[in-house]
């Protein structure tokens, strides 16, 4: 607001009058206070969210059952409960800003084993659309949970199969890149 000295009396009065108003607020109920605040939720939004963070979980599930026999050669994957639906949303919100979505997403799914980074899967959420970025997710295997107790047990106590089942840690890493955009890759650790 720019204040200049030809105001006539009118507009003066009007002005004061506004700068009164602004101090003395008007009074607010609570019905009132909340309809500025909390917007209505858009239920179907939610469900149809739930629906593919829901697909995008047996994708990841399924991707894992057959990288077991493949490519891992193990006879068990054991997974940390809730991973794959931690994984979902995080795709999920990582897809949001992006032009097509999710559905515009592809999902290299990898395993970090030690030192060495082995490559499981390819997903892609909907084959029908060119791709507009790419997500690297890489499990991380645990290697500090209960194999270590052999130690403490007989050898006679354990088959082979524990040898033969992979347990993945409850981290994880994300790296997104966009694949038709000058910004650098994003990378998280979760």
């Amino acid at each position: 607001m720019v204040a200049t000295s030809s105001l006539n009396i009118k507009n003066s009065a009007c002005i004061s009058e506004l700068i009164q108003q602004r101090f003395q607020p008007a009074p607010v109920t609570d019905f009132d206070y909340w309809d500025y605040v909390v917007p209505e939720p858009n239920f179907n939004e939610m469900v149809f969210e739930e629906q593919k963070c829901q697909s995008l979980v047996r994708m990841l599930e399924s991707c894992l059952s057959k990288s077991k026999q493949t490519k891992l050669r193990c006879s068990k994957v054991l997974v940390p409960e809730k991973l794959t639906r931690r994984i979902a949303q995080d795709v999920l919100r990582l897809s949001s800003t992006e032009p097509c979505g999710l559905r515009g997403c592809v999902i290299h799914v990898n395993l970090e084993t030690g030192n060495v980074c082995k490559k499981l899967d390819k997903i892609v959420y909907d084959p029908t659309v060119v791709p507009t970025f790419e997500l690297t997710l890489v499990f991380k295997q645990d290697c500090c949970s209960w194999p270590s107790f052999r130690d403490f047990f007989p050898r006679a106590c354990f088959t082979s199969s524990i040898k033969r089942t992979l347990i993945l840690s409850p981290g994880f890493r994300l790296i997104k890149k966009k694949l038709y955009s000058l910004i650098e890759t994003v990378v998280e650790e979760c």
